[in-house]
């Protein structure tokens, strides 16, 4: 005869610290989620779980990996009843409440492979925005390949800091964003040695993320521009949960290869726990065309891939970007190719700033009515 495990409130709660909130690390014990009232009748176990807001993307993970832990720690014959609950259900938390950046459209640049120019696109998306006479901000999430220093050539600058009232009279201490072309720019490559590798476990990468979010002076923008990392990973989701997107940008070049990694990011951010609409595709390395012949075009890469998808998945493509000798070189240089409008290249990013402005303007108008 086996002696059956005695499940207690404190049982309970050492299991519940091995479930891990993915929006910043800490297990939900820690984070306050589980609530105190913890009830046991035989092996019949209930509690609930509070998350940050309504819809949470990490909702339904968390309450499957918190029944496992209780029926690995406790018993496994335990019947686990978990009440979901979001802080933003009752009119006082949604007052209280303030967004982590004061932007009236976030937007995620996002590819679902590297090297197809995503970071190239973003930066040049900020500064065409930034160039139509908008308040831009620009944040490298990428916190394993930051690219934006360079990019915008202040490699050697470093954000300073600020100090601001807080709640109860506290003082606050602020990053200011490095200023270049009209962007306010934030990258963790502001805070490393850029020839050594960032060896960081996923929640330490995220929790640098979020304080490059909430904890900067970003003011008010009109556009938050978001490089994110290549494919999906820890910090798609930790942006998810600290941010409300207004939409994703999707960028891939028209080879096959590189197509089927960017379906696959758009049926992320099209995921019903996620639902963040796409404004476009945006096909970059479309054609080649050489500096002395500029009236040549030729499809290395594949031919109108990009339209061919957006057609199939009904999402608007919004710029075709010409591979040019002078993107590589600008962009080398800092000289991002958005500063010389009057190029080839220049006017593609300009244009692709204007249609991003009309499809946020009209989802905007829409969400109104």
């Amino acid at each position: 005869m086996s002696l059956a495990l005695t499940i207690y409130p404190r049982l309970i709660l050492d299991a519940l610290t091995t479930v891990r909130y993915p929006g910043n690390g800490k297990n939900i014990v820690e984070n306050g989620m589980v609530s105190e009232d913890i009830k046991i009748e035989d092996l019949k176990v209930s509690f609930s779980i509070t998350f940050p807001k309504n819809p949470d993307p990490f909702s339904r993970s968390v309450v499957k990996a918190a029944e496992a832990a209780v029926h690995s720690f406790a018993s496994t014959e335990a019947e686990v009843m978990i009440e979901v609950k979001y802080k933003n259900d009752t009119a006082q938390s949604q007052t209280d409440e303030q967004p982590p950046v004061n932007a009236r459209h976030i937007i995620a640049v996002a590819s679902g492979k590297g090297g197809v120019g995503k970071s190239t696109v973003a930066a040049n998306l900020a500064i065409a925005l930034a160039r139509m006479g908008h308040r831009v901000g620009l944040l490298d999430t990428d916190i394993f390949g930051p690219s934006m220093p360079k990019m915008f050539q202040v490699e050697d600058q470093r954000p300073g800091a600020i100090e601001v009232d807080g709640e109860n009279g506290e003082k606050r201490t602020l990053i200011c964003p490095i200023e270049q072309y009209g962007v306010k720019l934030l990258s963790i490559g502001f805070f490393i040695d850029p020839d050594q590798p960032t060896l960081w476990r996923g929640a330490m990468a995220c929790n640098a993320l979020k304080q490059l979010i909430q904890d900067s002076d970003w003011g008010d923008l009109d556009y938050f521009i978001l490089d994110t990392p290549p494919g999906t990973s820890d910090i798609h989701l930790s942006l998810l949960s600290i941010l409300k997107l207004s939409g994703a940008v999707i960028v891939s070049t028209p080879q096959q290869v590189a197509l089927a990694d960017a379906r696959k990011g758009i049926n992320m951010y099209k995921n019903e726990k996620v639902n963040v609409p796409i404004l476009g595709l945006v096909e970059n390395m479309a054609w080649f065309t050489p500096r002395e012949l500029p009236d040549n075009r030729y499809y290395i890469f594949g031919r109108e891939g990009c339209k061919q998808l957006a057609e199939q998945l009904n999402v608007p493509l919004l710029a075709q970007i010409p591979l040019v000798q002078g993107i590589c070189e600008d962009s080398d240089a800092g000289i991002p190719p958005a500063l010389r409008p009057q190029t080839p290249e220049g006017n593609a990013f300009m244009t692709l700033a204007a249609r991003v402005v009309t499809a946020t303007d009209r989802m905007q108008s829409e969400s109104e009515v």
